[in-house]
């Protein structure tokens, strides 16, 4: 399993070519990753492909652990714009919908998405507590939805259990361990037992 380095906190990017440049790395790492299993991804290599000298790589990546779990917020942002309804009429069915979709969205990929789940996975092990839910784009997208939706003391405890059914179907069907078919059900069902509650009046 990838190691995080005893180092710094990564730095967060101020400028717009700060920005620019964290993207870049972040794109590169991101078609590395799909191309090679993650032991044979090099920091090197990243910081070529991005256009960056190794030092500004390690500043904001101290360890692949910190690239990979940072690439695969990267991505789920991206897709959660794409693939989240503007407006909801069976919001159950939809967050359900969404997650399904994003499974299959990145195993499209899946040396990516295997480097990606473990990575995120050290980092979670690792970090501070709390830390994965406040720097999680899945977490906070249905957070958010539900909060304006079903406000009370349940709803972030059922958002958290939501998204660890998904990371558990999403690892379960990477590793081979079920079909596409019943990870989308599997999804589907908690969706329906975990969000569903929480809207009697749908």
């Amino acid at each position: 399993m990838a190691r995080i380095a005893e180092a710094r906190p990564p730095a967060s990017p101020m400028s717009e070519g700060q920005v620019a440049r964290r993207d870049r790395i972040l794109d590169a790492a991101t078609e590395l990753g799909a191309r090679a299993d993650l032991d044979h991804v090099q920091m090197t290599d990243v910081a070529k492909d991005a256009g960056v000298a190794i030092g500004t790589l390690y500043r904001y990546f101290p360890s692949k652990t910190h690239l990979f779990a940072a690439v695969f917020e990267a991505q789920l942002g991206k897709l959660l714009g794409r693939l989240w309804p503007d407006e909801s009429e069976d919001l159950v069915s939809d967050i359900g919908e969404v997650l399904v979709a994003l499974s299959r969205e990145l195993l499209r990929r899946p040396r990516l998405c295997a480097a990606m789940v473990q990575c995120a996975a050290t980092n979670y092990t690792s970090g501070p507590f709390g830390s994965a839910e406040r720097d999680s784009a899945l977490f906070h997208a249905i957070l958010d939805t539900l909060t304006r939706s079903a406000p009370g003391e349940e709803v972030e405890s059922t958002v958290r259990l939501l998204v660890f059914s998904w990371w558990g179907v999403l690892i379960s069907r990477l590793s081979g361990k079920t079909t596409t078919k019943q990870a989308d059900a599997d999804i589907r069902l908690a969706t329906r037992r975990l969000v569903g509650p929480l809207l009697p009046f749908r």
